[in-house]
């Protein structure tokens, strides 16, 4: 079982999660997230302050899956979110302990369904 946290620009979830559908992986959970990378920020005014912008909006995309489902999870997120450009995102693969589902406690992999 393998947890995948993606980091990714909110205009690009709809593509996202369209991509995973059509690799039948259903079950996400998403969260607003603020980061910099190589993007820096940017800089605006207001009220005639100059104020430096560095933490950009994003999207927090989870999904815990079991191990034959990590390529196409990743090949999915990677095609809905990739740009070409600075600030597409990140993917972490992280190994998942354990999993239990509350309503049947299943454990496992048969918890993550």
């Amino acid at each position: 079982m393998k947890l995948i946290i993606a980091y990714i620009q909110p205009h690009k979830l709809n593509d996202v999660k369209k991509e995973l559908y059509k690799k039948e992986v259903y079950k996400i959970s998403v969260t607003n997230a603020l980061g910099c990378g190589q993007q820096k920020g940017y800089s605006e005014s207001y009220r005639g302050v100059q104020m430096e912008v560095n933490l950009l909006k994003k999207v927090r995309i989870e999904i815990a899956v079991n191990d034959d489902f990590v390529k196409p999870t990743v090949d999915a997120i990677v095609t809905g979110a990739q740009s070409g450009e600075i600030g597409d995102g990140k993917i972490f693969i992280l190994p998942l302990e354990g999993c239990v589902r509350i309503r049947s406690n299943e454990t496992g992999s048969d918890a993550i369904g």
